[in-house]
């Protein structure tokens, strides 16, 4: 990431807006801005299945669900945050990975440009790859700050968006998987 770009690029945005980038309060802004940027966007070009590591042999091969992951990733129509979390169920093979990776793929994939849709398309398919899997359900509850701040102006509203690959692509077997999301 160049943060010296960032900054020319921030001061120039306070320029176009009509403010005084020399103004005090404003003077730490640019590099303040480059410095969270790094942050939201630490997960461009990272391989994703990295976060993953060694897969375990399973005994059972039964549903594993993850939920209430949180996530802040940038909406990349507005550069703006939508915050939520991230649920993931999946039925193994035999084999699985450690409950903590999952959180790590979900932020990796988080960090970059994203919209909603393709961040939860992204999570089933690095799942399905990785492991092999009977079958994924990914759903991600989110709120966006574009939606809550300018336009339609609607803070509450909450977007929800549901990858299902395998077996939980059919209606009757994802029923109880999204049953125990919603516990």
């Amino acid at each position: 990431m160049d943060s010296s770009r960032i900054e020319a690029a921030v001061t120039e945005l306070l320029l176009a807006i009509g403010e005084d980038p020399t103004r005090e309060e404003l003077l730490a802004t640019p590099k303040k801005v480059a410095e969270a940027y790094a942050g939201f966007f630490a997960g461009i070009g990272v391989d994703p299945l990295s976060a993953l590591g060694e897969t375990l042999h399973a005994e059972r091969t039964d549903l594993v669900l993850l939920k209430d992951i949180e996530l802040v990733s940038i909406c990349e129509h507005h550069l703006l945050p939508f915050t939520g979390v991230a649920h993931i169920g999946y039925l193994p093979t035999d084999r699985v990975i450690g409950l903590g990776r999952l959180p790590r793929l979900v932020e990796i994939l988080a960090s970059r440009p994203q919209l909603q849709e393709n961040l939860t398309a992204q999570i089933a398919d690095a799942l399905e790859s990785a492991l092999g899997t009977q079958g994924v359900v990914v759903v991600i509850e989110a709120r966006h700050h574009c939606v809550a701040s300018r336009g339609a102006r609607q803070p509450a509203a909450e977007t929800v968006t549901v990858a299902t690959r395998g077996v939980y692509a059919e209606a009757a077997s994802r029923a109880e998987v999204m049953a125990l999301i919603a516990k």
